[in-house]
């Protein structure tokens, strides 16, 4: 228990304050019927000291989450360094240009030379652990209490992760969030695709994305294909997190079925020292430090994180570099950060393997990928107030990515009956491309690419009352830049014992198939105000314009040796200027009939651009791999979201018993969709309308030490509209190999029913249990999309579809358990097992033309080939053992 002049901070420990004031007990008593009654919920871990002198919690400040000028704050509770004990403070992130960081150090410095110590920041609020306050706009600002907020939010924060002994952030979503499940489509720990109620972030080319992620106000869906990299992510730095529900247009493009938002850590609320060291199964390693801390008006935060293992399946090894710093500067009115993350990371996702491969050998892998990613990305912050009621944030940053990729795979023209040039002899050596494309086996697409991107946000809030109602109304803007290079060359050979291509020496080998360079200037301006009429009700209206340009300029290469004599080998421009525009409007409200009781609705719809990717890989005629060669890029139209939300939540003060349920429906006009036609091929098209609806239930509490929660998840997605998509394993495809998609029939790897349920429980002081069950119904895999297909059938064109090619993914349920045991105060080891029961259970895949026998070798007759499922295993049984010291 921290006694004046000591106050806690986000770790539950104390240190000293400057200029502190020790308030009365009396104060603080009334301290939680004003949290309550405002509708916000402290973390855990201050419950217990609310009785306690102010400094233990810090009150409105820095340990509680929530802003010294929060309306639930009282002059009689503010900290002494408090000049507005009634406004509602937040952060505001000034990045960028010259003029603003000018403006914010005149202003700084006079308000420096006013004060006498190191006074409180307000501004710095969103840099802390908000539990119950969350962020309603990309820039820091005050946030809403969560009883104004009309959507489903889950939230977290750095004590919620490291109790959770996960991998990175996607794994902890994937663990703890309802709505969510994982498709292993990669296969690599740190290359997960998360979806949410049905719209994914991911890594991987190719997958539709519909999430919109923040890291620090800065939206880092990569410009190429909106792509997200978790494995740029450090988790060691993150102080909080939240998930936002919906279609809300505030968060700019890609928001199609909701926005995650992270926070970064900082000096004056992290301080001290602490190192982490863990290892165990799969030859896995990992070390972990951090360093934070406050002098003066100044703070700075460290974080690096090493990471490697030989993985579990043959081929899948795995290094992660991370570092993250940060530096600050602050006073009563203004705060300064400036932030700089790097990565540096290789990792082997081999991906899905056929099932009659998995039942021989579950290590085997198909082909080995390799991806590696080279990041830097600087962010500067700042935040000032103007007055008592207006508060001006903004941000700049910039961040460039090289990403180099290693992609093997069997040769789709490899004595392909499609074949109509001159005759060829397979027998001898190659006289030229066609003879290299059509006699080899197999393919290594080599490939590069730089993404840098630098933008800038403004971001005004005013808190002033409108007709003696409070009010919060934000005013913003934002401008990014994108510019993209890519390369790609084919190489050709023959596979190897283990599935690795043998290069095929020949000066003919080895051409760039694809160059392009794309730009992308997304320009948008955002409004939402929320209008509180009385205690009991709030009304939310927001609106934003996107405005987004997308040009390319380059040339590709056919490598279709059906096109012999007609085009192959021979170059193609790949030019194209693309210009997207569009409001998208919100409104929202929440009624608190009790003070416990929340109910909300609201409607909102959101849009996301086709990226430069997507342009460039849209026509049918052409499709291309991912990456792979582009071709003429006929227009494609933005995807449009509409949203209707609905639900409760339970929220009492002793918090005992909290509980949540939500509605929700997603139409999606001109949906994007991937088009398959080969294992290796396809292009992208709008396919028209599809549609989330579902239910999310959540309960959860404490008793004692036992911390618990439960949660179910109805996810129902289908597609509305009717198409037809090549699809040659599925046993209804006609002659042509292509399926019909009739409306009603359900979107792929999109589980209807998931389940969760999370307990931890305090032994001891010392000895702290958790343990977490995932449950998740079966779905469909790529390639069925027609939900028709049957193992044993015969397709149009007379081929047999192996019994093992059902096009199915069964349930499973996977069970975790973890532990920490504290040796004194800085001291603790910790463990963790994955998959106890060692259930042996998939998450992604598709429907394939398997080459390869079950023990891995190449069937050379291409009538021999079985056509099955190839689906992504998911992790046996692991051990990891580490210790976790902590210095003051």
């Amino acid at each position: 228990m921290c006694q004046s002049p000591w106050r806690g901070n986000n770790r539950g420990r104390c240190y000293r304050t400057r200029g502190y004031r020790p308030r009365a007990a009396r104060q603080t008593a009334a301290l939680p019927e004003k949290l309550h009654s405002a509708g916000v919920v402290l973390p855990t871990r201050y419950t217990a000291r609310l009785q306690a002198p102010c400094c233990a919690l810090s009150c409105c400040g820095r340990c509680s989450g929530l802003p010294r000028n929060h309306p639930v704050c009282s002059p009689g509770l503010q900290p002494q360094s408090a000049r507005y004990p009634e406004k509602r403070k937040a952060e505001l992130a000034l990045l960028g240009s010259i003029l603003i960081a000018g403006v914010v150090a005149h202003a700084a410095l006079a308000a420096e030379a006013d004060s006498p110590g190191l006074p409180g920041n307000a501004a710095t609020a969103q840099e802390l652990p908000q539990v119950m306050v969350i962020g309603n706009a990309p820039l820091p600002g005050f946030g809403l209490p969560l009883n104004q907020v009309s959507s489903n939010v889950q939230t977290a924060n750095s004590e919620d992760l490291k109790r959770a002994q996960t991998t990175g952030v996607a794994a902890y979503l994937n663990r703890s969030f309802s709505g969510v499940n994982v498709s292993e489509s990669a296969d690599n720990p740190f290359q997960l695709d998360i979806n949410y109620h049905g719209f994914s972030a991911s890594p991987l080319l190719g997958t539709p994305e519909g999430l919109s992620v923040y890291v620090d106000g800065v939206r880092v869906n990569e410009s190429f294909g909106d792509t997200v990299n978790w494995d740029l992510i450090p988790e060691s730095a993150i102080s909080t997190l939240s998930l936002i529900s919906g279609s809300n247009p505030v968060f700019g493009l890609n928001t199609l079925g909701g926005a995650l938002s992270l926070q970064t850590k900082s000096g004056h609320d992290n301080p001290g020292t602490e190192f982490e060291a863990y290892g165990g199964s799969f030859g896995r390693r990992s070390l972990q430090g951090e360093s934070g801390g406050a002098i003066g008006p100044f703070d700075y935060f460290a974080t690096a994180h090493y990471f490697d293992e030989t993985g579990w399946r043959d081929m899948s090894p795995t290094t992660v570099r991370q570092a993250f710093g940060k530096v600050g500067w602050q006073n009563d009115k203004s705060d300064v950060d400036l932030s700089y993350t790097y990565a540096d990371t290789r990792l082997f996702g081999n991906g899905a393997a056929p099932l009659s491969m998995l039942y021989y050998r579950r290590e085997q892998s198909y082909t080995p990928d390799s991806t590696h990613n080279l990041l830097h990305f600087v962010n500067l912050t700042a935040t000032q107030f103007l007055s008592e009621r207006l508060l001006l944030s903004a941000n700049a940053y910039y961040r460039r990515l090289i990403t180099a990729n290693s992609n093997g795979s069997n040769n789709d023209n490899y004595l392909t009956s499609a074949y109509a040039g001159p005759p060829l002899d397979c027998s001898v050596p190659a006289a030229d491309r066609l003879g290299i494309a059509y006699c080899s086996n197999a393919t290594t697409q080599v490939s590069e690419l730089l993404q840098r991107t630098a933008g800038f946000g403004l971001q005004l809030t005013d808190t002033q009352d409108v007709f003696g109602w409070k009010n919060q109304g934000i005013l913003g803007a934002d401008y990014h830049d994108c510019a993209d290079e890519f390369t790609q060359a084919f190489q050709y050979g023959n596979f190897a014992a283990d599935r690795t291509l043998i290069y095929l020496a020949n000066p003919l080998n080895d051409e760039t198939v694809i160059s392009l360079r794309g730009s992308n200037r997304i320009s948008g301006a955002y409004l939402t105000d929320t209008l509180s009429a009385g205690r009991a009700v709030h009304l939310t209206v927001s609106a934003r314009y996107n405005r987004s340009t997308e040009t390319l300029n380059g040339y590709h290469v056919d490598t279709d040796v059906g096109d012999a004599g007609s085009g192959f080998d021979q170059a193609g421009p790949l030019v194209g200027q693309h210009t997207f525009t569009r409001i998208n409007p919100a409104i929202g409200f929440t009624v608190t009939p009790t003070e416990a009781v929340t109910y909300y609705a609201n409607y909102n719809e959101a849009s996301r651009a086709p990226s430069v990717v997507e342009l460039g890989c849209a026509n049918p005629l052409q499709p291309c791999g991912l990456p792979n060669d582009f071709a003429s890029d006929p227009d494609l139209k933005q995807v449009v979201a509409h949203t209707l939300e609905i639900g409760l939540r339970g929220n009492p003060a002793d918090q005992r018993l909290n509980w949540s349920a939500d509605a929700f429906r997603t139409l999606n006009r001109d949906d994007l969709e991937f088009i398959a036609t080969t294992t290796n091929a396809g292009y992208f098209d709008n396919v028209g309308s599809t549609r989330r609806q579902g239910l999310d239930f959540a309960v959860g509490g404490k008793a004692g030490g036992l911390q618990w929660r439960l949660a179910y998840s109805l996810v129902d997605a289908t597609f509305r509209s009717g198409f037809v998509v090549s699809a040659q394993s599925n046993s209804t495809a006609d002659a042509n190999g292509d399926i019909v998609v009739r409306p009603g029939d359900r979107i792929p790897l999109t589980p209807r029913h998931t389940g969760r349920l999370l307990l931890d429980y305090q032994l001891s002081p010392r000895l702290e249990l958790g343990g977490n069950l995932i449950v998740v119904s079966g779905s469909y895999l790529h390639g069925n999309e027609n939900n028709a297909n049957q193992a044993g059938g015969t397709n149009g064109a007379g081929a047999f579809i192996s019994p093992t090619g059902s096009g199915w993914i069964p349930s499973y349920a996977v069970i975790d358990l973890q532990g920490t045991w504290h040796l004194e105060k800085s001291v603790a080891l910790f463990a963790r097992i994955a998959n106890v029961l060692d259930q042996q259970y998939s998450t992604a895949g598709f429907l394939t033309t398997n080459t390869f026998n079950p023990d891995g070798t190449f069937r050379s007759n291409p009538l021999d080939r079985t056509h099955e499922n190839a689906v992504s295993p998911g992790t046996p049984r692991a051990l990891w053992a580490g210790v976790r010291v902590h210095f003051d």
